[in-house]
């Protein structure tokens, strides 16, 4: 299998540290912004192709599908873009930044057949899985979610603290991770309420959302975000569910009394973001729909355009 990836920042990294341990898979391409940075990478991961044009990558024989980790803005018009060439493609998480988009994107993977897989990692965070697997056997249910998405960012920074060259979005990006998981874990969302607080005067955004959310069980959702939280950073899920209570910190599983849970043995990584590499490839491989394929995460994107539409008014 061989792939290019695109974005070659502080995310792109996370994923060519993943790719690098499944067996039969090779970086042909690397797309960055800036040529030498992005040789810089492609050097110490052994990348033998470089470039500031993702279209001149698609245009190579020795890739069969892209990963996407460019800004937020370019993720919709990249996939279709991708998908015209030929290539699968997987869009790290959000698939898009409006409703439309993400109509777009579907349409376009249904008319291709193409693999379209989107990162939403909640999905194959071992902790995630999980509790999961526990909702599937029928052992839990959940009750109610209490999330917190908490980064101090009153610039336009990455991951790494480095300059970025977009703006970062609460509702589009860091909500979509917790709307889709909440639907997953609890059915679908029939009721969604958000309120924001002020809009940054150089960022253009709301530093700080709540949201509300109820799923056809009847399980609620309580999501705080802030890019105004000078102290841990991250996602903390609280699960209150009908038998137990678990508090889930990316891939790392405690009980309500903070008592660790070992998920070591729940896949064959403890790592989220080569568990959603290999489920991608393996998807590609055996010609199936991939967990978290834009099907299966679209309808998380309807929710957020409806709380778009609100925060509007």
């Amino acid at each position: 299998m061989r792939i290019a990836l695109a974005g070659a920042g502080a995310f792109g990294e996370k994923h060519l540290d993943g790719l690098k341990l499944i067996d039969g898979v090779t970086v042909t391409s690397l797309v960055g912004r800036d040529r030498e940075p992005t040789q810089a990478i492609a050097a110490k991961y052994g990348i033998g192709h470089i470039t500031t044009d993702l279209n001149e990558t698609l245009a190579r024989d020795d890739v069969d599908a892209v990963i996407l980790c460019t800004p937020t803005p370019m993720h919709a018009e990249q996939a279709i873009a991708c998908m015209n060439a030929g290539k699968h493609v997987e869009v790290e998480i959000p698939l898009a930044d409006s409703w439309a988009d993400a109509q777009a994107v579907l349409a376009k993977q249904k008319e291709t057949g193409l693999v379209c897989m989107v990162g939403h990692t909640r999905r194959f965070n071992p902790s995630h899985q999980f509790v999961h697997n526990r909702i599937k056997a029928g052992e839990i249910a959940v009750q109610q979610m209490d999330v917190q998405t908490y980064f101090f960012r009153r610039k336009n920074i990455n991951a790494k603290g480095e300059p970025r060259s977009w703006t970062d979005h609460l509702l589009w990006h860091h909500a979509a991770h917790t709307v889709d998981l909440f639907a997953y874990q609890a059915g679908r969302i029939v009721d969604a309420h958000a309120v924001q607080g002020p809009i940054h005067p150089d960022l253009g955004i709301a530093m700080d959302m709540s949201i509300q959310l109820k799923s056809e069980t009847g399980a609620i959702c309580t999501l705080s975000l802030s890019f105004n939280n000078d102290g841990p950073l991250g996602t903390f899920f609280r699960y209150i569910c009908d038998n137990g209570t678990y508090i889930a910190r990316y891939d790392d599983l405690v009980n309500g009394k903070e008592e660790p849970v070992d998920v070591s043995h729940v896949d064959v990584s403890m790592n989220g973001i080569e568990l959603q590499d290999r489920e991608f490839i393996s998807a590609i491989r055996e010609g199936r729909e991939p967990n978290s394929s834009v099907a299966k995460v679209f309808d998380c994107y309807r929710v957020l355009g409806e709380l778009e539409t609100q925060l509007a008014r």
